[in-house]
């Protein structure tokens, strides 16, 4: 009673203005490549345990917000989950951020879009769609916390953050073995336990990729594999195209085409097949931190990309809950030219 109360209690507009975020003054993509000058700290990036405690403190704030635990990493850390489920006759969206732990920046996103959940800005979104949140899948890669070296990461900071899991392994590439207890734990309480209808992957790519000649701010994909039922991929392409006119139209977000294969041990192809989810995999500018120098981005981008993360998940939850979903325009897909990297 108190949750659907709550529910029905939220008013207003999220905007994203109100992102503690200064406003764009160029494209994201033009943002700096790290370059052995750009500042790459990580202790600016919350900690496990901060999540966990910022998390549990919107929980008790928030009567409509329920915090799950699904299961644990491979050192123990509890994988959470947020639920905002009013009706579960209402479509369903999921977002999976941090799979890969040096990808952190849609998980502040993530968590910044929880906040305004809450704060009586999302009008009456969540009488229309229920919303489940993973906002780090991968904390033991997230915290340094590996049975691997790190010593040629390239960040500074408290601690390194990396692609895999503690021992090694790359967890978008474990969605139909399933080995790793962070996998086990989103299929068997999530994926298998919920009714989602729509999922968005979140990650980071490199920083040298463009289209049309100019670097992206990030990029999308839909399934690619060609054992996904039709109308899944339909739903797929508008999901791609909500994101599309949100961060394009922006004048600061540039999106190009993600070039992915079709192995379906990826969540984006695997998940759309198993659970007939329609999936999009969504890859922000620059990494948090990484051996490879092109791969990480300066921090005086961190904003604009945690923007970005905000402007895509409320975007589409609003065509989620008012049904404009369905009359997306896909016929950009046709033309969306794929990034491609800059040379150098």
């Amino acid at each position: 009673m108190k949750k659907s109360l709550a529910a029905a209690a939220l008013a207003g507009a999220l905007t994203i203005s109100s992102v503690a975020v200064s406003a764009p003054g160029f494209a994201v993509g033009e943002g700096p490549g790290y370059n052995g000058n750009e500042t790459i700290n990580t202790s600016i990036l919350r900690t496990y345990d901060e999540m966990v405690d910022y998390l549990k403190t919107q929980d008790a704030k928030q009567d409509a917000m329920e915090l799950e635990v699904i299961g644990q990493s491979v050192k123990g850390r509890d994988l959470y989950l947020a639920k905002y489920i009013s009706n579960p006759e209402n479509p369903t969206i999921l977002f999976l951020t941090q799979q890969h732990g040096n990808e952190q920046l849609t998980t502040e996103g993530a968590l910044e879009f929880i906040k305004h959940l809450g704060t009586g800005k999302t009008g009456g979104v969540l009488d229309g769609v229920n919303i489940l949140v993973v906002p780090m899948l991968n904390p033991d890669g997230a915290m340094g916390d590996v049975n691997f070296s790190l010593d040629d990461y390239i960040a500074s900071g408290d601690r390194h953050l990396t692609r895999y899991n503690a021992v090694g392994v790359d967890l978008n590439r474990d969605h139909v073995a399933k080995v790793q207890p962070e996998t086990q734990a989103l299929h068997t309480n999530v994926m298998a336990k919920y009714d989602i209808d729509y999922m968005i992957d979140l990650h980071h790519q490199g920083t040298n990729s463009e289209r049309d000649g100019k670097l992206v701010s990030g990029s999308i994909l839909h399934p690619t594999t060609p054992n996904v039922d039709p109308d899944v991929l339909e739903g797929s392409k508008r999901l791609g195209a909500v994101v599309f006119d949100a961060v394009d139209s922006t004048g600061w977000g540039h999106l190009g085409k993600y070039v992915g294969g079709s192995a379906e041990t990826i969540s984006r192809n695997g998940i759309a097949v198993e659970y007939g989810i329609s999936t999009l995999l969504f890859e922000m500018r620059g990494m948090s931190d990484h051996f490879n120098e092109g791969a990480v981005l300066g921090q005086k981008s961190n904003g604009y990309l945690i923007k970005q993360t905000v402007t895509t998940l409320d975007a589409t939850v609003r065509a989620i809950a008012d049904g404009s979903i369905s009359t997306a325009d896909t016929s950009f897909w046709d033309t969306l030219a794929e990034q491609n990297n800059r040379s150098e």
